[in-house]
């Protein structure tokens, strides 16, 4: 895949230039402590100096204990040598405003935070991370942290797709208020998420405290050689397997994957009348694909699907390279490259997952097929 779509010029993808500025997406419902948590990573920051956007202005904001002065300014420093600023006009201003400060010797930070509103979806913000190049030449955006609020997430779920949307992006998914409902509920939440998002990993947060190394450089974008599924998603995929299709696995049926629901068969509770619209699903092969049909393939799903599309990775196995390679996208940008060579002793697996809103499960498992050398 040496090209993309054009719908996919911008790439998501490539490893961070040096000098860029981090940036971290912080998103969740209303009331599942974004600004707890983000108050406690800026007194916690370690004498890194940190530049918030505040997409919102709640009942309770960032400015009601540690901001300096009152002040009608659109940024404002912190008492902790950090930086503030609300979203007056859109984010690229915004961006391109702090970057312009800083170029200056006005401001000093050395990364981002942008606290989304209760209600937002991530993937705009995200974009445009790739879209604009004035942005992607200052800024590199590391990861979109959602957090879930364990008491309310089952009704925010049920009744709200900005919830779910929220789910489908993370990066990594914190679990705030599990201390307020019972293991079983805490449990059967994970697994809800699990279904919609195994590629984010999920902790327990209570009252924002989070270390640090689990907020920053977490590395979501960037294009590296390991797909993370969380593993016991897998286990059930295989558990069904070897249910469904022992006597099937002498040529690797990769579309087996759509001839049932993860978790028919699983130990883990069943939650079938939860059924989301964001879904996650995962194809294999062990069989290479042929490079012009998967990029025909793959772009004339993002032309389509796209805007339903939240966030699909896959590690790849290529016919005519010895080398992995690696692609991602968000919505319609999707980006790709080559990486490390295949390990001698290595399976040679093309592992890929989908994230997204009612996507044809069915379309796209034998579209792949059909893509196989």
């Amino acid at each position: 895949m040496s090209s993309v779509p054009d719908t996919a010029a911008a790439n998501p993808a490539t490893s961070p230039a040096p000098g860029l500025i981090p940036a971290t997406i912080l998103t969740g419902f209303l009331g599942s402590g974004k600004t707890t948590l983000l108050k406690r990573v800026l007194t916690e920051a370690h004498g890194q100096k940190i530049a918030v956007i505040e997409n919102e202005f709640g009942e309770e904001n960032i400015d009601n204990d540690i901001l300096v002065s009152e002040t009608q300014e659109q940024i404002i420093q912190l008492s902790n040598g950090c930086v503030c600023c609300t979203i007056r006009e859109d984010l690229r201003t915004t961006l391109a405003e702090l970057a312009a400060k800083r170029r200056k010797g006005e401001l000093d930070f050395e990364r981002v935070v942008i606290e989304t509103t209760g209600l937002a979806d991530p993937g705009p913000v995200a974009q445009t991370f790739f879209m604009d190049d004035e942005i992607a030449e200052t800024f590199l955006l590391d990861s979109i942290l959602t957090l879930v609020d364990a008491k309310h997430a089952n009704d925010q779920l049920d009744t709200r797709q900005e919830a779910r949307r929220q789910v489908g992006f993370a990066d990594q998914i914190f679990l705030s208020k599990t201390d307020l409902v019972d293991a079983a509920a805490v449990d059967a939440l994970s697994h809800r998420l699990k279904h919609m998002n195994p590629r984010a990993p999920q902790s327990k947060v209570h009252f924002g405290e989070v270390p640090i190394k689990d907020v920053f450089d977490l590395r979501g974008f960037n294009l590296n050689a390991k797909l993370e599924i969380d593993p016991d998603f897998l286990a059930a995929d295989e558990h069904d397997h070897a249910h469904d299709h022992g006597h099937d696995h002498g040529h690797d049926h990769a579309h087996d994957h759509h001839d049932h629901e993860h978790g028919e068969h699983c130990d883990h509770p069943h939650h079938h009348h939860h059924d989301d619209d964001v879904k996650s699903f995962v194809f294999r092969s062990e069989r290479p694909f042929n490079p012009a049909k998967l990029e025909d393939f793959l772009g004339a799903i993002v032309q389509v699907y796209g805007p339903k599309m939240l966030r699909y990775k896959g590690v790849l196995n290529m016919k005519g390279t010895d080398k992995k390679v690696i692609f991602q996208g968000v919505h319609q940008l999707m980006g790709s490259d080559l990486g490390p060579k295949w390990m001698p002793e290595e399976k040679k697996v093309s592992k890929m997952v989908f994230i997204g809103i009612d996507l044809p499960k069915d379309i796209l498992m034998q579209g792949l097929e059909g893509c196989l050398a």
